[in-house]
């Protein structure tokens, strides 16, 4: 029977593939959005005024970003390391999209991809224009250098969309990453391609994406659904009658584009404790903006959570990277379990 081996959670973002000296490019943006914050909107001249107390100005000089980009470094490097030495034959990534794939004529709240091939390249020369300010700098870390084609893995992506169909779960399934006219990125989206180019260091498995509708409403799928989805995933692998060994990864978060370093550790509190109960009931409100992309460690831990997996997942680092004293930024954490 499969077997699940390895659990990991990871951030994507922008910071993990740009110098510290780029960080401060995403500003300009800053300056122009709305941001959620503890379920409230404000502009960056409010959160610069909401927390002038937390001193976050001396937290984002060129000094103190670069010896956070190290850690970052280090922490992916742990990760990597970790899923060298696990060497499974398999995985399952939770993720979400962000237009790469799904266009505005139809939006899934969740959607297995099911194909044999998952493709992705560089972003194209005549794109790179619409692309924002600080976002370019960072493609090579979800991007090959050239056209690449990944394996995909019908057979386990079919399964847990019988058994999702079976489990009242109105699935979306596809069986081909689309060519998107409206969007920078071609291919499949960041959430995986940094899988499969940091984690994996371009040496991928077959695997399953797993593209939850994380960022845009209405029909965003709460912590709940996607955690129950994600029990369902594992009662999947269980059942499979395959001699494999396979990881879960939930990719994407923590708080941003407006840190809150106390909402990411109750992330880590409820995952050392494994603790579906507080993670699913938190208000959907604080799953906004970049945020909302931790329902995607939610979903991998309704797998993870009842694996047989022993011990607790280990927390690698926590590393809260500001660019503006608003408290704009991404905080980067990882998390692995075997």
């Amino acid at each position: 029977m499969a077997k699940i081996v390895l659990g990991m959670w990871t951030t994507h973002g922008p910071t993990l593939g740009t110098t510290a000296a780029q960080w401060p490019n995403r500003v300009a943006a800053d300056k122009k959005n709305i941001h959620p914050f503890r379920l409230k909107d404000y502009s960056f001249d409010q959160l610069v005024e909401l927390r002038k107390d937390e001193n976050l100005g001396a937290q984002c000089t060129l000094e103190e970003r670069q010896r956070r980009k190290a850690r970052c470094d280090a922490g992916i490097k742990v990760m990597a390391d970790k899923w060298e030495e696990m060497k499974p034959d398999v995985c399952v990534i939770m993720g979400n999209d962000q237009r790469e794939m799904m266009l505005t004529d139809l939006t899934p709240a969740l959607t297995v991809f099911c194909g044999d091939t998952i493709w992705n390249e560089p972003v194209p020369e005549d794109k790179v224009k619409l692309m924002p300010p600080g976002i370019h700098e960072a493609s090579w870390s979800h991007n090959p250098e050239s056209y690449t084609e990944y394996p995909g893995l019908r057979e386990l992506a079919e399964r847990i969309t019988r058994m999702g169909i079976k489990s009242n779960f109105d699935l979306g399934v596809s069986y081909e990453i689309p060519r998107n006219p409206a969007h920078y990125s071609n291919g499949i989206g960041h959430a995986f391609g940094f899988v499969y180019r940091r984690i994996m260091r371009d040496k991928v498995v077959p695997n399953v994406p797993l593209v939850a509708n994380t960022f845009y409403p209405p029909n965003q799928p709460d912590a709940r659904r996607l955690y129950n989805f994600g029990e369902l995933v594992g009662e999947t692998i269980d059942a499979w009658d395959n001699d494999l060994r396979v990881a879960i990864i939930g990719s994407g978060g923590m708080t941003h584009f407006c840190i809150d370093e106390e909402f990411d550790n109750m992330f880590f509190d409820a995952f050392k404790n494994k603790d579906a109960k507080t993670l699913t009931g938190i208000d959907d409100g604080w799953f906004q903006s970049g945020t909302s992309e931790l329902k995607n460690w939610i979903h991998a831990a309704g797998c993870l959570f009842n694996s047989g997996l022993k011990g607790s997942p280990t927390v690698v680092d926590y590393i809260p990277c500001y660019r503006s004293e608003a408290g704009t930024g991404t905080a980067n954490g990882f998390v692995y379990w075997t």
